[in-house]
């Protein structure tokens, strides 16, 4: 803890102590306060030289240990006179005269911002060896006339006086108003009436400044009540929230640096306020402003801010409905704020630029900001927050934001250890009583949000409470649905069905939560495709790699990252997708995604109508995309040699898909596919690409037989068959196909699927006209006759 807090607690202990003493001297008989003021008069004589003997001992232990007390001062104005006795060679009236200079000086480095600033008792002693010395040697050199060393003495006890106290406005002026207040808390050893009544004197400033309108701005609100809080209890604070240890880190360095600043004005030098503004950049629910109400009460217990009050503003509370509302807003909102901090939540929203265009409400808005960040940084602190990728950008969009908002805090997402942790401590806030049985169940909810890396999407911290509330609320509604009287217990215990009733409604937003597959289970949907053996064994190769690379990590070895981006190169119809979507499966079953969801595109969902929309319109769907796998069928068409010039529009959209492809590998997997030779030249545009989507899947062209599975389980699945005369007929159908080349062109599975389609059509016209008197075989069966006419008209087509 630092001095600050242990020096206010010493003052306020001996504080009550000299209370109670003048209460017990108060209520005694007035004959007992005569009898030992007599006494007292009676024995000064005799205790005079011990008491004198004890002051002149004290007095360079006083000066050492930088003693405030009164006692002090007067132990160095007695050195003081002795030194002026030896100079003038022996007692003189000019010398009592002195001696009474002597105390005076001591006295008024007592008073005011000079005894705030300095330790009085040094102040009366360099006041004292300028002044007394000559004044005493004055008296030497003209014994007959005393007034002239008296003069020279208290000339010279003025100027060092009047020097000191000329640095004492100056510190105070360059450290702001609080900064009184902030050398009383902090000093250590400080004397402990004087603590108090510096704590009084700071509440009354404050309460003063309140009453004050600011120059400018207005008239401030009335009154406000002042709490008094040191930096120790806001550190307390600070440490008693779970996690966030770099957080904690970073704050207590800001808190000791403005330490080293109050010292550094305190020793003489020159020193800048040391007021800073802040960008917080982390996930939701992740304390941002917990932290900035702790921030705003280090700042307010240094002295460096009037209050510790936490002004939260989101976009809507700067922007005005017309230009030159905005600023008019804004500046009302800073005005509100002058004093303590104003938090920006989600600040990124100041500046808007949908479609390309500009805001220029939130430009406005941002231009006022600055201005007043500048203008008024000694008086406020404005701390913008946000999510760390937009925070990112939104600084860029303005030189000022960057140079003003130089500190930046970045705030992790809670761990499994540290959400459980939250917990506990949101139940037992509330009242609420864990189940034995539900410790293991909540454990294994927030280890799956931490396999999954879910933790941000679902909201860390908010989540946390939003699940202990959903839980309490199915435990009411189970409690009070019941035949019998619930007792105490019932009525406060949360089970595991509560816990498990929560999780699923609010994990239930989340595309594709619910679906949790196991490795096994997707490598199993993998093993059940036809044919495509190079495929399967090459993404049995990565999902080993994956596992090793985790099961390294847990035991704390070194591993290569995994590939997390991927080139599918093949035909068409030779089931890319399909793969992708197993792919996906397989990610997130290791944790690696916190989903298996796949977002499926093509360039068109990529590029823009005009340059600088293309990477609005790409950065919107890997946004969709995040946690899931991104899947860009026919990803050459990004290039598209075709334009004169070259393609601007796909260039822009290929080095924002890289950008985020590297940016957001931790939850993200993007999957680009094409035909072989289009995508070889397409990875030949951007060295990036070849380096971040280094591993290719070949994709090779269906085999007859592989194509005659493909249909009779695509007619199984539909409910329909293939009569055995057709069966032979389907593997000429497909020989043929390949032997010609023709398969690739028309779409290996897709030509499989659409044979099947275009045969059920013509049986579809071949049995209609026998109306009731079809039966189901007749209705479900394809003949040969049937697949040679679709084929025709396939092949014709």
């Amino acid at each position: 803890m630092p001095p600050t807090d242990r020096s206010l607690a010493e003052g306020r202990a001996v504080l009550d102590w000299l209370a109670r003493a003048r209460g017990t001297v108060g209520r005694a008989p007035l004959a007992l306060k005569v009898v030992a003021v007599i006494a007292a008069i009676l024995l000064l004589p005799a205790v005079f030289p011990v008491l004198l003997l004890a002051g002149l001992a004290y007095a360079p232990i006083a000066l050492i240990t930088e003693r405030r007390t009164a006692l002090a001062s007067v132990s160095v104005a007695i050195w003081g006179w002795l030194v002026v006795t030896l100079a003038a060679g022996g007692m003189s009236s000019g010398l009592m005269v002195l001696f009474a200079l002597s105390l005076a000086v001591a006295a008024a480095a007592h008073q005011g911002v000079l005894g705030r600033c300095y330790v009085p008792c040094r102040t009366t002693a360099w006041a004292l060896l300028w002044s007394m010395p000559a004044g005493g040697l004055a008296l030497r050199l003209w014994p007959g006339q005393p007034y002239i060393g008296v003069a020279v003495a208290l000339l010279l006890a003025c100027l060092v006086l009047g020097w000191r106290l000329a640095k004492s406005w100056q510190e105070v002026r360059g450290y702001g108003r609080g900064q009184v207040r902030a050398t009383a808390l902090a000093a250590p050893h400080a004397e402990a009436a004087r603590s108090g009544r510096l704590l009084a004197e700071g509440a009354e400033q404050r309460r003063s400044a309140n009453l004050n309108p600011v120059p400018g701005r207005g008239v401030r609100t009335a009154e406000r009540h002042v709490p008094d809080i040191s930096v120790g209890e806001a550190m307390a604070e600070l440490d008693s929230m779970i996690g966030l240890a770099a957080v904690k880190e970073q704050v207590r360095s800001i808190a000791a640096s403005i330490e080293a600043a109050r010292r550094r004005a305190l020793a003489g030098y020159q020193t800048e306020k040391p007021m800073r503004h802040f960008v917080f950049i982390g996930p939701s629910g992740t304390g941002k402003t917990a932290v900035a109400r702790v921030v705003a009460k280090i700042f307010y217990a240094f002295g460096l801010l009037e209050t510790p009050a936490v002004t939260e503003a989101h976009r809507a509370d700067l922007i005005g409905e017309y230009l030159g509302a905005t600023a008019i807003k804004t500046n009302e909102l800073i005005d509100s704020a002058l004093g303590g901090v104003l938090f920006i939540d989600e600040a990124y929203g100041l500046v808007n630029e949908g479609d390309g265009q500009t805001d220029r409400f939130g430009q406005e808005a941002v231009q006022a900001l600055l201005k007043r960040a500048e203008d008024d940084r000694e008086s406020l602190v404005i701390i913008l927050a946000g999510y760390d990728k937009q925070m990112e950008d939104f600084l860029a969009t303005n030189p000022g934001l960057g140079s003003r908002f130089a500190t930046r805090v970045k705030f992790p997402g809670y761990s499994p250890a540290e959400l459980y942790s939250l917990a506990e401590s949101t139940m037992e806030h509330r009242g609420d009583r864990l189940d034995p049985d539900g410790r293991p169940a909540l454990w294994r909810m927030f280890e799956d949000v931490g396999r999954r890396r879910s933790g941000d999407e679902l909201g860390n911290g908010r989540f946390v409470r939003s699940l202990v509330e959903k839980a309490g609320q199915a435990r009411d509604v189970r409690v009070m649905s019941g035949e019998a009287e619930p007792n105490s217990d019932d009525l406060v215990t949360i089970r595991s069905a509560d816990l498990q009733r929560a999780y699923t409604e609010l994990t239930a937003r989340l595309r594709g939560y619910g679906d949790t597959p196991t490795l096994e289970s997707a490598l199993a949907e993998l093993d059940e495709l036809i044919g495509l053996e190079p495929v399967k064994r090459q993404v049995r190769e990565i999902a080993a790699q994956l596992r090793v690379a985790r099961l390294r990590d847990q035991q704390g070895l070194a591993s290569q990252p995994p590939a997390r981006h991927f080139v599918f190169t093949g035909p068409p119809g030779t089931g890319k997708t399909t793969v992708a979507r197993i792919l996906g499966r397989i990610f997130a079953a290791l944790g690696l995604l916190a989903r298996p969801a796949v977002v499926e595109a093509h360039r068109a969902d990529l590029v823009g109508e005009h340059l600088g929309a293309t990477a609005i319109k790409t950065n919107k769907l890997v946004d969709s995309a995040l946690g899931g796998v991104l899947f860009v069928d026919e990803a050459y068409s990004l290039y598209n040699e075709g334009y004169s010039g070259g393609d601007a529009f796909g260039a822009e959209a290929t080095a924002t898909l890289l950008k985020r492809a590297e940016d957001d590998r931790d939850r993200l997997v993007v999957v680009l596919a094409g035909y072989t030779q289009d995508m070889d030249r397409f990875l030949r545009t951007n060295p990036g690409l070849a380096s971040r989507f280094n591993v290719r899947v070949a994709f090779p062209s269906y085999t007859p037989d592989d194509l005659s599975r493909i249909a009779v389980m695509i007619a199984q699945q539909a409910g329909d068959t293939f009569h055995p005369e057709a069966l032979p007929v389907l593997n000429q159908v497909f020989s043929h196909a390949c032997a010609e080349g023709m398969i690739d062109e028309l779409g290996n599975g897709r030509f499989a699927r659409s044979l099947f389609e275009r045969a059920c059509a013509c049986r579809d016209l071949r049995v209609a006209h026998l109306g009731d008197a079809a039966t189901a075989s007749v209705l479900t069966t394809i003949t040969a006759a049937d697949l040679r006419a679709a084929y025709d008209e396939l092949a014709g087509g």
